[in-house]
């Protein structure tokens, strides 16, 4: 492993769609660097959540924000342990199920719900010292001024045996689900999914997490120390 360097303060970007390896990734570049990491999928996935408890249909814009608005989220950003709240509820494991995965991108494409989670976002990386960030628009949108901007990604059948493997599903209907979840995130008006014109790709396709963490590593070092 590449020894990292522990800047006084950092932040780096990572996008990329689902399945690319960005949570796992990004959990051990923070861990490396003594930093903290922000998952912003799993914030819009938090507000989904609160959506669906409270009844409220995920098509319905204006329902949906007021969801957003009156929902309390508790957001931990140990990378070891990240944890997630909504109005005191431990939703951890609930935000991973299908019924959230399904209807995320609905509540994710509402451009007042956006705005807020996105200010929210902008203060908690103002507030550290080095942070990872992850999510789909995090160099294009939510930090702009990143020191690393990276846009990770890999093949369609990677990213569905990936997974797959961690939410025990089928793998042809996994590709189908992220292929819909692609062509929602890039097409929305708000903040679509894409790569940041000074963002650098990695293709994890074919590489272990060791080493898309070592190559990002070194990506960080070269920024930071010249």
């Amino acid at each position: 492993m590449v020894q990292a360097v522990r800047p006084e303060r950092c932040v780096v970007a990572v996008d990329g769609p689902s399945g690319s390896g960005k949570s796992t990734v990004s959990r051990r570049l923070a861990t490396a660097i003594d930093g903290i990491y922000l998952d912003t999928g799993a914030m819009y996935r938090a507000i989904t959540w609160a959506v669906l408890h409270a009844g409220v249909d995920p098509q319905n814009a204006d329902a949906v924000l007021k969801i957003a608005q009156e929902t309390d989220l508790s957001i931990g950003t140990d990378p070891a342990a990240p944890h997630f709240e909504a109005n005191g509820i431990d939703v951890d494991a609930a935000i991973r199920g299908p019924e959230v995965t399904g209807a995320v991108s609905a509540v994710a494409a509402v451009p007042a719900v956006r705005a807020m989670l996105v200010q929210l976002q902008k203060d908690i990386i103002a507030a550290a010292p080095r942070i990872i960030v992850e999510g789909r628009d995090i160099a294009s949108v939510v930090a702009p001024d990143a020191d690393l901007k990276v846009y990770l990604t890999a093949s369609a059948a990677a990213r569905a045996q990936r997974r797959s493997a961690e939410d025990a599903t089928d793998v042809t209907a996994t590709e189908a689900d992220l292929a819909r979840r692609d062509k929602l995130d890039s097409s929305r008006a708000a903040d679509p999914l894409r790569q940041a014109s000074d963002a650098t790709t990695l293709d994890t396709t074919g590489m272990g997490i060791d080493e898309v963490v070592a190559e990002l590593l070194s990506m960080l070092n070269s920024k930071v120390s010249s």
